[in-house]
């Protein structure tokens, strides 16, 4: 791990392993969800583990807006600029409560509109993917239980395995699509419909951006509502990967807005 990720990528990695350890402290002890004013549901696991990463954030970047879910949806939004992160501490806290798995702990960094840097890490399975434009990108898998939370530890090379992922491009038979497992949507599906798409794959959270970054699928569009913080740390590591994400009429995606809502998007390899 020393030898191939950055000071900024294992900056990265710590806090998401941190909120991590946090979330599945709450996974394996049962975890209700209540309602939000905005009907979305939210555990006590998300605002523990939002506190951890706002505070890790902090120290590690000084005077840095973070925009984080459970903060917004309390009214408490920082005022960002050119230079901010967005934060949601459980992605897919339907499967979290339901126990699929497939639930993420999002950190993504964003420079002049446009994601820099991010992490995505799925405690429950095994699976982290970090990537910064310019650096690459790389899932690590491996025991994330090692170490204590907040420790600023890292697992050692016997423990955690990396490797290098990139974007793919599409096979000449057509592509791989990846679909949201508890969110469908007939917009999204009429899109599928007008591609020559030779394979479906479902999956919950920012995973589906990290499958296309991985080379495991080709594409991921998606018309159903999103916020920023949804998007912002999967579609770093597809930027790193070497894929893109864009709006459905391909116009570049970016953050900032003054909702934090997201538009329709394509997100795909090569």
């Amino acid at each position: 791990m020393d030898a191939t990720l950055s000071p900024r990528l294992k900056t990265l990695v710590r806090i998401a392993r941190a909120a991590g350890s946090v979330v599945m402290r709450h996974y394996e002890a049962g975890c209700d969800a209540r309602i939000k004013s905005d009907r979305s549901p939210v555990t006590d696991a998300d605002e523990e583990a939002e506190k951890l990463i706002l505070a890790e954030l902090s120290a590690a970047y000084p005077g840095v807006p973070v925009v984080a879910e459970e903060e917004a949806a309390a009214g408490r939004i920082a005022k960002t600029g050119a230079h901010f992160f967005l934060v949601d501490p459980v992605d897919g806290t339907k499967e979290f409560v339901k126990r699929g798995g497939e639930f993420t702990v999002n950190i993504g960094e964003i420079k002049d509109g446009a994601p820099v840097s991010g992490v995505v890490l799925a405690p429950a399975i095994g699976r982290l993917f970090v990537g910064a434009v310019g650096e690459g990108a790389f899932e690590l898998s491996g025991d994330w239980s090692v170490g204590e939370v907040g420790s600023g530890s890292v697992p050692t090379s016997d423990q955690i395995k990396v490797r290098v992922i990139a974007a793919r491009a599409p096979a000449a038979d057509g592509l791989v699509a990846v679909s949201s497992r508890s969110h469908p949507d007939a917009k999204t599906d009429e899109l599928l419909k007008t591609l020559r798409i030779k394979g479906n794959t479902n999956a919950g959270s920012s995973l589906k951006f990290c499958l296309v970054a991985a080379g495991e699928a080709d594409i991921y569009p998606r018309a159903g509502q999103t916020m920023e913080w949804d998007t912002a740390a999967g579609h770093a590591v597809l930027a790193a990967a070497g894929g893109r994400m864009t709006t459905w009429d391909g116009a570049p995606f970016v953050y900032g807005k003054p909702d934090f809502r997201n538009g329709p998007f394509i997100a795909r390899g090569l």
